[in-house]
């Protein structure tokens, strides 16, 4: 419910495009682009249920707290896993955005969601932006987001094929006419590759290591194709054995082992995808490419690997990390211009009723 003068206050607020990811929140706001891009964490005082940070203060926190604080990540594969948490998180990016006005403000938030999600989990992230004091609250499936973000053509008759790929989910796509025709959602993203490296280390090395770590290790040396020139990195954390503090040099080749399973899920998502599309609409995506987006498609090799296995041109999108929240902003610039990109949130056109259309 929108309170009082909340309609003019609106009038004072800048409307945000938000992509409320698993791993990071960007926020992009209307005439200025991004500018809020932290981590997804809250740090919460256990005995007395308060807030004490929130986004990069609170990250630094993790693994570092006494036992009544704990950092908290409220979505879980993209979807929203502690309201409250989430209300918090963005009631404070909310007031940082506007930070230079006295006016509460009440913007227009274009949220960015998983396409595989249910109803309820659709409603409980607009519930989230309106209880943090947004006047309206849409949301987008993030496949349509970054494609809009990465400059694809969704409005043309041309299929266009998009995989974003993110902390939770990875999401797979091909787009035409405003609308999705095929679309893969799996909840194998960057924190599975993250976690498979955690397993790993642990299985062969008897090593126990953090999920920042894990992190660091899968930016340094991880790949999902052989390197021109493999790569070293050294892990450290706590021998499983004794207890005590270990180190253990491992090349880019195991580390390429490790992560297989969850590399490999993501692969078929993207091949189930392209087996079902449409003739005409996969004839464009040959001659045009697949397009990569998402903090995960900075795994180096990715797309060599993809165009290897699918023999199709592969390219990552121009700084692919905000190509969804740049997407929810543009859509929150001009809402007229996506109508339909919006209702596909809520009623998406069959593969049928799109096939038809090319």
């Amino acid at each position: 419910m929108i309170r009082p003068l909340s309609a003019l206050f609106g009038l004072f607020s800048r409307d945000l495009g938000i992509d409320l990811g698993t791993a990071n929140t960007l926020v992009y706001v209307r005439g200025k682009g991004i500018v809020i891009s932290e981590p997804s964490v809250v740090a919460v005082d256990k005995k007395t249920k308060r807030v004490l940070a929130v986004g990069v203060e609170a990250k630094a926190m993790v693994g570092k707290t006494p036992e009544s604080i704990v950092a908290v990540r409220p979505l879980k594969d993209g979807v929203i896993a502690d309201f409250d948490t989430v209300e918090v998180m963005l009631h404070y990016f909310i007031r940082k955005v506007h930070s230079q006005q006295l006016l509460t403000p009440h913007p227009r938030v274009v949220i960015g969601i998983p396409s595989g999600v249910t109803e309820v989990e659709k409603r409980a992230a607009k519930d989230a932006a309106l209880s943090a004091g947004a006047r309206e609250a849409y949301t987008i499936e993030e496949p349509m987001a970054a494609a809009i973000g990465a400059g694809l053509p969704i409005n043309e008759p041309v299929g266009s094929m998009i995989v974003d790929i993110g902390g939770g989910t990875t999401e797979v796509a091909v787009i035409s006419l405003g609308g999705i025709v095929v679309n893969r959602s799996i909840r194998v993203a960057g924190d599975e590759i993250d976690e498979a490296i955690v397993q790993w280390a642990r299985r062969d090395h008897n090593l126990i290591i953090g999920e920042r770590t894990a992190e660091n290790a899968k930016i340094a040396a991880g790949s999902a194709y052989p390197l021109e020139e493999e790569r070293r990195v050294v892990l450290r954390g706590r021998d499983v054995l004794t207890g005590l503090p270990k180190a253990v040099e491992v090349s880019s080749v195991e580390i390429r082992e490790a992560i297989a399973g969850p590399v490999n899920q993501i692969i078929e998502a993207v091949r189930s995808c392209v087996e079902e599309t449409p003739p005409e609409l996969l004839a464009d995506i040959m001659e045009r490419g697949i397009v990569l987006a998402g903090g995960g498609a900075l795994l180096m090799g990715l797309d060599k690997r993809l165009q290897a296995e699918l023999r199709i041109p592969v390219y990552l999108a121009d700084d692919p990390l905000t190509c969804v929240a740049r997407g929810t902003g543009r859509v929150a610039e001009a809402l007229h211009l996506y109508q339909r990109a919006l209702q596909g949130t809520q009623q998406r056109r069959t593969p049928a009723t799109s096939t038809s259309t090319t």
